[in-house]
């Protein structure tokens, strides 16, 4: 497994790093990210820490703005999970205010009264500011969503299950209430477990990789 994530990461650092602000058309329509975070290294690379795609076809822009631009949690799990881990990195009780999902109609009914809008605001621009400070990606084109969604699964299940890739001291994820996101050192919690890439799938990945620089 180290070696198969080895070759991974060494591959997947040869395409072009895009930091915010960055430009869009420089980004395929269809296709899966794979991100970094400051500090975060493996395999003497940059630590892969995240892997992600999306479902409706061309929306990979629209899902990396989401992620770093966007400031509505709601809409994106990442964004969650990093106001979840400096919330509770700071003791914050906003935490589990943070925690409401206010996406339908029925929940804002339910649970918007409840809400620090200030607060909320304030916990968004914290994250937004950490992301764009913080975070790096590349990514590849991929342009059937099934095979999009499989490559997603074994790239993840591949870092989380390579006993090389672990969490720096100082990682915030290590602040996560998560306890899948800590031990993993990935901003995740879905595919830890799946099946991780094979030595012939590898082959079939760079091929993808070398045809998206």
């Amino acid at each position: 497994m180290s070696t198969v994530c080895s070759r991974l990461h060494q591959m997947i650092q040869r395409l072009p790093l895009h930091r915010f602000p960055f430009d869009s058309e420089a980004i395929p329509r269809n296709g899966i990210y794979v991100l970094f975070e400051k500090g975060e290294t493996a395999h003497g690379a940059n630590r892969i820490i995240r892997v992600g795609t999306h479902r409706g076809d061309d929306q990979l822009r629209s899902r990396l703005a989401q992620h770093l631009m966007w400031e509505k949690k709601d809409r994106s799990i990442f964004r969650k999970n990093i106001g979840r881990a400096l919330l509770n990195r700071d003791g914050d009780p906003f935490l589990e205010q943070w925690e409401l999902d206010l996406t339908t109609r029925k929940a804002r009914e339910q649970y918007g009264n409840l809400i620090d809008t200030r607060k909320q605001a304030e916990t968004e621009r914290q994250v937004t500011e950490y992301l764009q400070g913080n975070i790096s990606f590349v990514v590849f084109r991929v342009d059937n969503r099934d095979e999009r969604l499989v490559w997603e699964s074994k790239i993840i299940s591949t870092v989380a299950q390579c006993q090389e890739c672990k969490p720096s001291t100082t990682w915030l994820g290590r602040h996560s209430p998560k306890q899948k996101i800590r031990e993993s050192g990935l901003w995740l919690v879905n595919e830890l477990e799946g099946q991780p890439i094979s030595q012939s799938e590898l082959e079939l990945l760079e091929e993808m990789v070398i045809a998206s620089r």
